[in-house]
């Protein structure tokens, strides 16, 4: 292959997607208030690890400093969140993170992010089905594992196969996966109902702490550990040192990246941007909201919890009813029990709404199989997509051991969650032409940043590109108070590098925490130019021309949060398992063989490079690449 068709196949990966935003009409019913989003947005979160997460933490990990926990994730959350809101004031169309990174870093990333998002979603469906099967196993006294046993159906295959088939997850998801097909206000309306219920049952659990809990239980010494257990606290390791934060500071940072991964789900607030009423301004406040929402949940349960009954004495796979019992309100366990299925049902819908919305994206861009991309005329709804997700989770809940499977979830969120931190900085710095606004709000025509819009065209104001040369003073002197080419690049170059220094540094404190401890020099002193670097780095960004573009929400003290959300999360990625990282690989893999034989050649910004006759396009003054959607392909 010549350096020249070497070139071209490069510059194809990196294309990025140009957005008409003057063209707001939608194949979807647009019918979500801010209401529908917090509460997709809460239950989505807000699952069944609020009843469970928090016992287990608590035992091993961090005590009653478990509320010190929720505290710090809920705060690296919401950088996250912070993040996807300012992009949902951007960009009010299908497709969450996937969308973003294909309109600011390219196509290659904007598949990888997809792809790993439509993993996520089905792992996620699949596992949560089963665990609300699994519950109402345990509620109707094991029933059902119990007639498999006695049956002797059994299909157990160690990490791949379960047990036995379940096919009340089976059903559970294909009556859900009719219900999203019917419409989306008809799910909002039931995932409403759940969440509220889930909700009530949560406020009961923290109200019991005024009435049963005691202040002492955050006070425990070695002598009511020896009372209490009739053991030697020198022989046991989940006592620790007793008091508040029993197993120190190194427990409750344990803890807190554990209990991040509870606030994982606000994301799919971020795919009803053609399905809000108002997306600009319902999307910030329906991420916001539920955050706090569910911050409160955690944080007041957990405080409950730890209040009605010793740390050390906690039950981890049934805190709540062990801890009811302990107190003498044994048949609250039933209440506690209709809170855990309502929450598990919203968990449920937050991830299944989501899923066909993202395959439905990709396939409209030409980067999956375009019939994936219909959408039924009179529902309103991505059916196919719909039926399809639905049938592939169904399938994978009823006959799959999804324990071993279920940390790959973690890598499609922590990625997407990276991509879109790192394209809130990028965008911000880079020039933009405005599309006037239909009400209050000017929006932003991405990426839009080579050419003039047409003179004759009253709604775009084009912004004219300067002729400049690249000088090594640009990186702390930039030539302009507005953004330029030049400096939009300087940041994107920044960003890319912060991007690769970043991995390193989490590589360095995941793999060597012990040896820094320790005193190691070579570690330190790695530690300290990395430092040193990445601030560095982050002062040429500072340095640089920042877009004035008025947006209903923005990421406030740029660039540095979301600088420190994208750390976070590349930390949190370099603590899964070796054995994650394979799987990952191999998800990857079977991605790539799509993308490379079918989406690269076949997405809409390929044909729209083209013409009829296979030869390069020309190109439209009023884009970059010459690149229009068309709002109503596929209705």
């Amino acid at each position: 292959m010549s350096a020249g068709k070497l070139l071209a196949f490069g510059k194809k990966l990196i294309r990025r997607r140009v957005l008409d935003l003057n063209n707001q009409e939608s194949c979807f019913a647009r019918c979500l208030t801010t209401l529908d989003l917090i509460a997709l947005g809460v239950g989505s979160t807000l699952g069944a690890g609020v009843y469970v997460l928090a016992g287990e933490v608590a035992k091993e990990k961090a005590g009653p400093a478990i509320v010190l926990c929720f505290l710090a994730a809920a705060l690296s959350s919401v950088l996250a969140g912070l993040c996807y809101a300012e992009f949902g004031a951007r960009v009010p169309k299908t497709g969450s993170a996937y969308l973003y990174s294909y309109v600011t870093v390219g196509e290659i990333w904007a598949f990888t992010t997809g792809w790993n998002l439509i993993l996520s979603y089905v792992l996620g469906t699949a596992s949560v089905a089963r665990a609300w099967s699994s519950t109402f196993d345990n509620i109707i006294g094991n029933t059902i594992s119990t007639f498999f046993f006695k049956a002797k159906i059994s299909i157990h295959v160690p990490n791949v196969l379960a047990e036995y088939p379940d096919f009340f997850a089976l059903l559970l998801v294909i009556l859900l996966t009719m219900l999203l097909a019917v419409g989306v206000s008809e799910s909002a309306l039931v995932n409403k109902i759940f969440t509220a219920i889930n909700l009530l049952v949560l406020a009961f659990v923290i109200l019991s702490a005024f009435f049963k809990g005691d202040i002492k239980n955050w006070k425990l010494t070695k002598e009511d550990f020896i009372n209490m257990t009739s053991s030697n606290v020198s022989d046991s390791s989940q006592f620790g040192s007793g008091g508040f934060a029993p197993f120190g500071f190194s427990g409750v940072v344990s803890g807190a990246a554990t209990c991040f991964y509870a606030f994982v789900g606000f994301d799919c607030i971020a795919t009803t941007g053609e399905e809000a009423k108002n997306p600009q301004r319902s999307i910030p406040i329906g991420i916001i909201v539920s955050l706090f929402v569910c911050f409160i949940a955690y944080f007041g349960v957990s405080a409950a919890l730890t209040l009605m009954m010793p740390y050390f004495l906690l039950n981890k796979d049934s805190p709540l009813p062990e801890a009811f019992r302990y107190v003498g309100w044994e048949p609250a366990r039933y209440v506690v029990s209709v809170g855990s299925l309502c929450a598990l049902s919203t968990s449920l819908l937050g991830s299944m709404f989501p899923m066909p919305r993202v395959i439905y994206a990709m396939a409209e861009d030409g980067l999956l199989f375009r019939f994936l991309a219909k959408v039924n005329p009179r529902t309103k709804t991505p059916l196919t997509a719909t039926v399809v997700s639905g049938i592939v989770s169904a399938f994978m809940a009823f006959l799959f051991e999804l324990e071993a499977l279920v940390e790959l979830m973690s890598i499609g969120t922590l990625l997407a969650y990276s991509l879109v931190a790192a394209c809130v900085v990028i965008l911000r710095y880079q020039p933009e032409q405005q599309i006037l606004p239909s009400k209050d709000t000017e929006m932003v025509k991405l990426n839009d940043t080579e050419n003039k819009g047409d003179e004759n065209d009253l709604q775009i104001t084009p912004y004219t590109a300067q002729t400049e040369k690249f000088l090594v003073k640009h990186l702390l002197y930039p030539t302009s108070r507005e953004p330029t080419k030049i400096s939009g690049l300087i940041v994107y170059g920044c960003v890319t590098a912060l991007s690769v220094l970043f991995v390193a540094l989490c590589a360095l404190l995941a793999y060597k925490f012990n040896d820094l401890l320790n005193g190691c020099p070579a570690c330190i002193a790695s530690l300290v130019i990395m430092s040193v670097i990445a601030a560095a780095i982050t002062g040429v960004i500072w340095r640089q021309p920042e877009s004035k573009t008025r947006l209903t929400f923005k990421v406030p003290a740029l660039p540095i949060l979301p600088l420190f959300s994208m750390f976070i999360n590349l930390y949190f990625m370099m603590q899964l398992t070796p054995e994650t990282w394979i799987r990952f690989a191999v998800w990857m893999a079977i991605g790539f063989l799509i993308y490379f034989c079918y989406g690269i050649w076949n997405s809409t910004e390929e044909s729209n490079a083209k013409g009829d006759n296979g030869l390069p396009k020309k190109e439209n003054p009023s884009s970059s690449n010459g690149q229009q959607l068309s709002a109503d392909a596929n209705c």
